[in-house]
């Protein structure tokens, strides 16, 4: 069995006292482990960094056999994103969404927007608008998608501001506002007219976490035994400071 594709490093183990077991989303082969003979060497480590991409030969003699990769890298941002804080903590989340996923099974939306996710990690308010994002299509590839699209209650596209907790489903300002204390916002970058870099604001990510998370918790981690990574509450927690200073200059 063999086959080449495209990856990015999720997480890396050593294995004896030179290989490495490493793990990949890949393009076409879903999230995918394999032997990396001298991975755990130091020419190799830089490259076997979680966020880089690669493009991987796997070779195995039977399918369901762990096989071998064979890496060579295509963009190693491994060492940008080590340099802040939250991207630290972005990277180690998004590789914990992406373990939701079943092995071996391919996402190539998700592969994709994993990738351009990584790419935009420099601006912390960005990333955190992106990683919201990828919350909200990972909710989605696993089943339990939100229709964010029209009014659960009266079916207008206009002024979506809330999303019900129960349903899932976007509710406009006037159908929502007598149970406004029982709904999830909206914020502004989830909403379709508005998805813009200036339509959002601190109050706008601390919304879409909430959003993101209440549903990843109820519908996705408590039925795996699971809860939220640290790595997540360290990404907010690092994004507030970090949008916090630069306000104050």
């Amino acid at each position: 069995m063999e086959w080449t594709d495209d990856g990015i490093v999720l997480g890396v183990r050593r294995h004896g006292e030179t290989s490495a077991i490493v793990e990949l989303l890949t393009r076409e082969h879903g999230r995918h482990l394999g032997l990396v003979r001298g991975g755990s060497a130091s020419r190799m480590r830089p490259l076997l960094q979680p966020g880089n991409s690669v493009r991987a030969v796997w070779r195995a003699r039977l399918d369901e056999h762990l096989g071998t990769y064979a890496i060579e890298a295509t963009r190693l941002r491994a060492a940008t994103l080590l340099a802040s804080s939250h991207a630290v903590y972005g990277v180690t989340h998004l590789a914990a969404l992406a373990r939701l996923l079943p092995e071996r099974d391919p996402h190539e939306d998700i592969y994709q927007m994993l990738e351009r996710t990584l790419d935009d990690f420099d601006d912390a308010g960005e990333a955190a608008v992106h990683l919201v994002k990828f919350e909200l299509a990972m909710l989605a590839e696993l089943g339990f998608g939100l229709d964010l699209e029209n009014c659960a209650a009266t079916g207008a596209t206009s002024d979506l501001v809330y999303v019900s907790p129960k349903s899932g489903g976007a509710v406009s300002r006037t159908a929502g506002e007598p149970w406004r204390e029982r709904l999830l916002r909206l914020p502004a970058f989830l909403r379709k007219a508005e998805g813009t870099s200036n339509g959002w604001s601190d109050q706008d990510l601390k919304d879409g976490f909430q959003l993101t998370g209440s549903f990843l918790l109820r519908h996705v981690l408590e039925p795996r035994g699971q809860g939220h990574s640290d790595a997540r509450e360290g990404f907010i927690n690092a994004v507030t400071r970090q949008r916090a200073r630069a306000g104050s200059i």
